[in-house]
């Protein structure tokens, strides 16, 4: 599969960098299957931070190190997704550890929602319901160097 990740630079050797900020499922090397997403971030880390804006491209095939590397997959935004990107985004997730997590992004429509949630103002069930309406793109974490180590550098773009 193709993986793009979204930056103010070329990345050829992706590497875990600290946060200054709480993801939504934590530590670790963001990409997606979506080149308009990786697009749209890198333009944000542009103007945040300067630089260009680069869509890195990978390849990895997921398929053939689930034997490797813990995967932790989200099928759908649902309770267990909402539970753990509640708490990664509150900097209290003390659950199991992966190396590569699968799943929803909370996207800016996405993560209103979620604050609401996390205010208190929305039940679960509310939440959830809220999030079946929402256009979610797919993110993949690389969350450990194991992981990373995986993903093979195709070429950087310029957007």
């Amino acid at each position: 599969m193709i993986l793009y990740h979204g930056s103010n630079m070329v990345v050829e050797q992706p590497k875990l960098i600290e946060q200054n900020r709480f993801l939504d499922f934590g530590y670790g090397f963001y990409t997606t299957t979506n080149k308009a997403q990786a697009k749209n971030f890198a333009q944000k880390v542009v103007v945040r931070r300067g630089g260009k804006p680069i869509v890195n491209v990978y390849e990895f095939d997921e398929n053939a190190y689930t034997d490797i590397i813990k995967i932790k997959r989200f099928s759908a935004p649902d309770e267990e997704w909402l539970d753990f990107v509640t708490a990664h985004r509150s900097g209290t997730y003390d659950g199991e550890g992966y190396d590569l997590i699968i799943g929803a992004v909370a996207n800016d429509d996405v993560y209103r929602t979620l604050q609401v949630y996390s205010t208190g103002l929305l039940t679960k069930e509310q939440a959830l319901e809220a999030l079946k309406i929402k256009k979610l793109f797919n993110q993949y974490v690389f969350a450990t160097y194991k992981a990373i180590r995986l993903l093979k550098f195709v070429k950087a773009i310029e957007v």
